[in-house]
């Protein structure tokens, strides 16, 4: 019965516990109380035979079953860890780090006397969101677990014949199930797993395109509109509790959106097609008995629909600068470039897309790859062939890690000392765009210093270049604001100034010997919180992680290993840094058809780090850029 994948049933629950979506797949339901029916008559468990629950629960039901399982769990987000207050039957009794994202909850169903056992529910978190996506298994796996969690050696005994791996290796659903929890979460947040394909603002921008390309990126272009659903009257039996937004900066659900996808990707509860791209075009377009391929041609898989409209290829280079800059001649700096070319072929049939890739060998391309539908003959040479039959929508057509050869965009050092114990004195000296020539142009920089341990009061100081603004725990130094860049010639930028702290305070942290013991005072100059009773697991941990971090000496408080640093960043404009670019003249399709070929590049920072040169910053080694 569990050999493929079926969903019984999904719930999507906001930060308040409350049920603000919920799906269920009576045909898939149908198949499990025939299950459970068979299941009771062919044997009887004393134990645990009473733990099947035929029917599923209401939303109510539920949340109140996952509020009771976080009181349970001792997590304030329902994952289960083991805690000095877990108990016989509880996820967190068994132990194992999969029960972090596989979750059971114990449902009191009305005229029944006890609670009843639900599980495996995929437990997946996306933004201020929890979706909980429940698969068919068989009755005796249900049982199995349910053995498994009242078990005094936790269910992970040597030699013994059950196990939680043994067992979730027995159901391939889970897996199924995984893929629809995050399919469902990326509709619910609004991300679709495509890359960034950036376009001109024309009228020749629209229908498909503007449905389905990813939000990521710059964040000062426009973002693209969502596709386009049939709008849906208001019905009276609208789910118990909705809520559109139950955060002030949070996405509305759209409830729509998320049927339409539901209903497209998995009919009757068979996960089907989770990609929402093709779920989306089919919706727009449809099928049709033009849209079969050619006869001798064969339909790859990555393109199950045949594009139908106006024709055009779209290029686009991202790159990302990742640096860590030390100004010491015991470390050298450290920088690279991670860059991907993502293309969208609107492109009726099934045509071959070639043209010759420049920039591959002066760029000294550490790591290359390419997505499988392209063929690249020729290896190590300036120019490259490729040439790809496109499949729908944005894809990335090729990834690649290259060394900058022009050398860091910003360059320069940043030191930060204390003056007194509330008090400490800053400068930077930086050079930006030295060796770069038009048509690179710096489009903005910013600078940023951190101080997630100090609530800032005041700074003094004027930058030579740019303006300054401060938030309650660090100093934004923007040295390039949008529309004022720069091109064909490099200049200095000098910030010397003070910046003054909140007086430092002691705060106990929450007592927490049911977790690890009582955890010790730490230094801070935040207000204490109000404490609770339960101890937050995550955030424990979490904090705990944070404060493990030493400080050195009081003369240097500021020198953590993981806050010694500013952070650069910045837009270039004008072409790659790598060298890597795309003749949109070049590029030819087969069989011929006129579509004009867009190309642009963007290159923003990554990681982009300068360490305090007079604190004690990390190796290159251990440096991650």
């Amino acid at each position: 019965m569990a050999g493929g994948c079926s969903i019984r049933a999904l719930w999507i629950l906001n930060n308040h516990d409350v049920v603000v979506f919920s799906r269920r797949f009576p045909v898939v339901e149908r198949r499990w109380r025939a299950a459970c029916k068979s299941e009771n008559e062919s044997c009887s468990d004393e134990n645990v035979g009473n733990d099947l629950l035929p029917l599923l629960p209401t939303d109510s039901e539920l949340a109140s079953a996952f509020v009771d399982r976080k009181t349970r769990e001792g997590s304030a987000r329902g994952f289960g860890i083991r805690v000095a207050q877990s108990a016989e039957g509880s996820d967190s009794w068994v132990d194992d780090p999969i029960t972090r994202h596989i979750i059971s909850l114990y449902v009191n169903k009305e005229n029944h006397v006890e609670n009843h056992l639900l599980w495996p529910l995929i437990l997946h978190i996306k933004g201020h969101y929890c979706i909980l996506v429940l698969p068919l298994v068989e009755p005796r796996h249900l049982k199995a677990y349910a053995r498994i969690c009242k078990r005094p050696d936790c269910g992970n005994a040597v030699g013994m014949d059950e196990s939680l791996s043994s067992l979730l290796l027995d159901l391939p659903s889970i897996t199924g199930a995984f893929m629809v929890a995050h399919a469902v979460g990326d509709v619910v947040a609004g991300d679709t797993p495509e890359p960034e394909v950036v376009v001109s603002v024309s009228p020749s921008v629209g229908g498909l395109l503007d449905s389905l390309t990813g939000s990521i990126g710059i964040s000062g272009r426009a973002k693209p509109a969502a596709a386009p659903v049939p709008a849906s009257s208001t019905s009276s039996t609208a789910l118990g509790g909705a809520i559109a937004s139950d955060a002030p900066n949070s996405r509305p659900l759209d409830k729509d959106t998320l049927r339409n996808f539901i209903s497209s990707s998995m009919p009757f509860g068979t996960p089907l097609d989770l990609n929402y791209s093709n779920i989306s075009a089919i919706k727009l377009y449809g099928f049709a008995s033009t849209d079969l391929p050619p006869a001798d041609r064969k339909q790859p898989a990555w393109k199950p629909y045949i594009y139908k409209g106006k024709q055009r290829i779209i290029f686009t280079i991202h790159e990302a600068v990742n640096a860590a800059m030390y100004d010491r001649d015991e470390i050298p700096d450290v920088i690279s470039i991670s860059g991907q070319v993502n293309c969208r072929a609107e492109l009726e049939g099934l045509p071959d897309v070639s043209f010759p890739m420049t920039g591959l060998d002066t760029a000294r391309i550490e790591v290359l790859s390419f997505h499988p539908c392209a063929q690249v003959p020729e290896q190590g040479v300036d120019k490259q062939a490729v040439m790809f039959t496109p499949p729908l929508g944005n894809f990335v057509l090729m990834r690649y890690q290259a060394l900058c050869g022009i050398g860091p965009p910003i360059k320069g050092f940043y030191q930060l000392s204390m003056v007194s114990e509330n008090e400490g004195a800053f400068l930077f000296k930086l050079h930006l765009m030295e060796r770069y020539k038009a048509p690179l142009t710096l489009e903005f920089c910013t600078v940023t210093m951190p101080f997630p341990r100090r609530r800032v009061v005041s700074f003094d100081g004027t930058p030579s270049v740019g303006t300054v603004s401060t938030t309650e725990h660090s100093v934004e130094w923007k040295i390039i604001t949008s529309g004022r860049g720069i091109s064909g010639k490099s200049i200095e930028a000098t910030f010397p100034g003070t910046v003054k702290f909140a007086p430092w305070q002691t705060q106990r942290s929450i007592s927490s010997g049911s977790v690890l013991g009582s955890v010790a005072g730490e230094d801070s100059d935040t207000e204490p919180e109000a404490t609770n009773s339960l101890v937050n697991v995550e955030e424990f941990l979490l904090e705990k992680m944070n404060k493990d971090l030493q400080a050195v000496d009081l003369e240097e408080p500021f020198c953590w290993q993981a806050y010694d640093y500013a952070k650069v960043s910045f837009k270039i404009g004008g072409a790659s840094l790598s060298g890597i670019s795309i003749d949109p003249k070049s590029v030819s399709i087969f069989p011929a058809v006129k579509a004009p070929v867009e190309f642009s590049i963007q290159v923003t920072s990554g990681e982009y780090i300068l360490w305090n040169t007079l604190g004690k910053c990390p190796s290159a080694a251990t440096t991650k850029v």
